[in-house]
């Protein structure tokens, strides 16, 4: 990989883009500079303090650790420019005008290190003309850099270069951007809005302008055009209130200024006139969520929608006909059939937004985009869809879906009467089958498949996220499998480090799963230098498997279930005592069970985006797996290198967490919560961390790794749990917990204090689980708790009784 370090990176702009952009930084332990100007009153740097603060009320947030704002240094123009020379890359994010943007680059260049690179963070001006307001020297390490909003936890940011940028310098930028920054990459080519906000903008211009033909509402286009299409769950409207309606406009205005007649010709410069009741809404100050009302409003508890005809506010809520959801079931090529040949509105609304799409990125591929990959991965992950269009497109049948979109054009039903261009019907395209082969995707340009471009990167990505067409080799079916059933496949990747990925779905831990772990750590303690527990989707694992508990508790009551929980127990010891180190790969959610095998493991290799907790109070139970023994081994270890004797203390932060459900809402705030310690790997890219893992493994077993030894430690006892007890009857006396709660939480902090012994008291983790068991077998029975486990099962939302 490239030598290219980033010791310290400067934003200037403390706007909405420029402080999350500095805030994602931190998050990732990067050094940031944040600049703006000098506040006319009071502290000079002001106006970046007050950025700063703002960080933390924002929602969703974008700090993984609110504390962690105070690690971004605020600056300013007028005092702080020679900081600028220690920086190594510089962000620029002030507002969207070419004019303000290269007055500020002409104020910087004196200030901007001699290797340093110089990035715009803009949506959609040219980079190439920012670029001529910069001195000759640094205008080949000057570049286009557009991250999505919200930066910490939008995948997408487009890198677009400049005649005059250096291959290298790109190269450097995408690395960061990738390992440090966890994003995933789209080099887009130096036109208006680049390829996610052309394509996604245009989409959403038609969507509106085809809700208005066939008279369809807001609230009924968000149901189709939302998870039924598989795209965001939000739909079109309700996006653009979340987008807020002002900075839509703003994006429709860079394709307005730039596209059409007497501009660069473009055949759909039609579509780009602002709607109407888009314009209506602005001149009310209607701008969307940020301002209370936009397509949408909410009134109390209800969600109301706005009626374009009387510009009123009516309920919302309305969904579409389910015969149309049901045709949006079928295999791609039957359901574009069904949508195309329908009578209704609602498939005939959708075959001409999927027909719109398909059209505007077949005529501007070659303008805005290296490849047809390029268009397809920025709509993934920049708007949220599942598949980009060429990818539908080509799933559904090339040819025939070709032919139907042409037959439109001419009949005068598409949004131009631009022809597909010639390579859609003929050549290697038509031959393929589509624009992504396993040889690479479609450049215009080249006039061939082009490969994925191999930076040193992506060497940490076993499985690269990749397009339909590609044929790219999955993990379920990659490397060489050593055992498999239902439940979990064991593997190996390069033969010495055995590879555990749980099968079930949200990869819940079931008897079966629990078994293969067991099997695995057998296997790998014979043969392999480690056992590494991953699996290549959003989620690590969301806890037991309640169903597959039911049958055993039918059948033989709580004592059946206590030994279903004993066994799982064992499994649990079975990993943090192998003789080989076994490594939790953790993203997404670790809930529950999830937890308890993570914190059993050797180490830890946590996506940044990994949400960690044990939350089995909202299902009336506490933790059974020994998560509760491990809250109080964890508090002992703690006050054992402590002079303080109390235990107490270091108990209270854990007992707490379980006994609120409280899941870190980022890798570095489970940190905090004692789920991951010091030395667990924090990781920004999710693709990297079976790599990541896989070297952890390797790294703790050929540094001789010996398990911990099996010792007894001491708990807070008896008294322990009367203190933590008297603070939970003044809850429950005042209404902040239920009845229930008060049960569960006293359950809690006896099995965390070790039970009715004194202070102080040796245990074993074996006396400690027993007590778990025996709480969490107890609760199974009681009425409350049942009431809560049925009501998660059919609702999917926890019960508060």
């Amino acid at each position: 990989m490239s030598r290219f370090q980033v010791k310290k990176v400067a934003v200037l702009g403390a706007g909405v883009m420029g402080a999350q952009i500095a805030a994602h930084l931190v998050n990732l332990k990067v050094p940031v500079l944040l600049f703006d100007l000098p506040a006319k009153e009071g502290p000079r740097n002001g106006i970046v303090t007050k950025a700063i603060e703002g960080l933390k009320k924002l929602k969703p947030a974008p700090l993984g650790v609110a504390q962690d704002a105070a690690l971004i240094e605020p600056a300013n123009y007028d005092e702080n420019m020679d900081a600028l020379k220690d920086c190594d890359l510089i962000i620029e994010a002030i507002a969207e005008r070419m004019d303000w943007k290269a007055e500020l680059y002409q104020k910087i260049a004196p200030f901007v290190s001699a290797h340093a690179i110089v990035a715009s963070n803009t949506s959609g001006l040219s980079i190439t003309r920012l670029s001529e307001a910069l001195p000759a020297s640094i205008q080949p390490r000057f570049c286009g850099i557009h991250f999505f909003n919200p930066p910490r936890y939008m995948a997408l940011v487009e890198l677009i270069n400049t005649p005059t940028t250096g291959a290298q310098v790109l190269d450097d930028l995408e690395a960061f951007v990738t390992t440090t920054l966890g994003k995933s990459v789209v080099r887009a080519l130096d036109t208006p809005n680049f390829i996610a906000n052309r394509v996604g903008i245009a989409g959403m211009l038609a969507i509106m302008q085809q809700a208005e033909n066939f008279g369809l509402s807001y609230d009924v286009v968000d149901d189709l055009t939302g998870k039924k299409l598989g795209r965001a769950s939000s739909g079109t409207f309700r996006t653009a209130d979340v987008v807020g309606l002002d900075t839509l406009t703003h994006v429709i205005r860079t394709l307005q200024d730039n596209l059409g007649p007497g501009k660069v010709e473009d055949p759909f410069s039609e579509l780009y006139r602002t709607p109407a009741v888009l314009t209506s809404l602005l001149q009310a100050g209607s701008l969307g969520q940020k301002t209370g009302a936009g397509f949408y409003k909410k009134q109390g508890r209800d969600i109301l929608r706005l009626d374009p005809q009387s510009m009123d506010y009516v309920p919302a809520g309305a969904k579409a006909n389910d015969v149309v959801g049901r045709m949006l079931k079928k295999p791609a090529g039957e359901r574009l059939k069904l949508l195309r040949e329908a009578e209704g509105a609602e498939p005939r609304f959708l075959w001409a937004i999927l027909r719109d799409q398909f059209h505007y990125a077949a005529v501007h591929l070659q303008n805005i985009a290296e490849t047809a990959r390029d268009v397809d991965l920025a709509m993934r992950w920049g708007f949220g869809a599942k598949q980009g269009p060429f990818e539908l497109w080509q799933e559904a049948g090339w040819r025939q879906v070709a032919r139907w979109i042409q037959d439109d054009i001419d009949a005068g039903k598409a949004l131009s009467s631009v022809p597909l261009p010639e390579w859609v019907f003929k050549g290697p395209v038509a031959e393929a089958g589509g624009v992504h082969t396993p040889e690479g995707s479609w450049s215009p340009a080249a006039q061939e498949f082009v490969a994925r471009r191999q930076l040193p990167v992506y060497q940490r990505q076993h499985f690269p996220e990749d397009v339909l067409g590609s044929k790219a080799v999955q993990s379920t079916v990659a490397g060489q499998t050593v055992y498999e059933d239902a439940a979990i496949r064991l593997w190996t990747l390069e033969g010495e480090v055995l590879i555990a990925s749980i099968k079930t779905k949200m990869h819940t831990i079931s008897p079966d799963v629990a078994e293969g772990l067991a099997r695995g750590v057998e296997l790998a303690e014979q043969g392999y230098q480690g056992l590494v527990i991953w699996s290549n989707d959003a989620m690590f694992s969301a806890g037991a498997d309640l169903q597959a508990m039911l049958p055993a508790f039918m059948m033989g009551g709580a004592r059946a279930i206590e030994g279903v929980e004993a066994e799982l127990q064992g499994v649990m010891l079975k990993l943090r005592y192998s003789a080989v180190p076994v490594v939790s790969a953790i993203a997404g959610l670790a809930l529950g069970g999830g937890c308890e095998l993570a914190v059993y493991s050797a180490r830890r290799v946590a996506a940044f985006e990994s949400y960690i907790g044990l939350v089995e109070v909202g299902v009336g139970l506490v933790p059974g797996a020994g998560g509760l023994t491990y809250i109080a081994r964890r508090a002992a270890n703690n006050a054992g290198t402590s002079t303080l004797k109390d235990l107490l203390p270091f108990l209270t932060e854990g007992f707490t967490a379980a006994a609120m459900a409280k899941v870190g809402t980022s890798a570095a705030e489970s940190r905090q919560l004692g789920y991951l310690q010091d030395e667990d790997v924090i990781v920004a890219h999710k693709g990297e961390l079976l790599h990541v893992a896989l070297s952890q493994a390797r790294c703790l077993y050929q540094s001789g790794y010996r398990p911990p030894l099996r010792r007894p430690f001491p708990v807070a006892g008896r008294s322990g749990i009367a203190t933590i007890q008297a603070q939970l009857v003044n809850m429950r006396d005042g209404g902040f917990i239920s009845a229930h709660d008060f049960h569960i939480a006293s359950l809690i902090a006896h099995v965390v204090c070790g039970g009715d012994v004194d202070a102080g008291t040796l245990v074993t983790e074996e006396y400690l689980m027993t007590l778990e068991r025996k709480a969490f077998c107890a609760l199974l029975e009681h009425p409350k708790t049942q009431e809560r486990i049925m009501g998660m099962m059919s609702t999917g939302k926890p019960l508060r009784n």
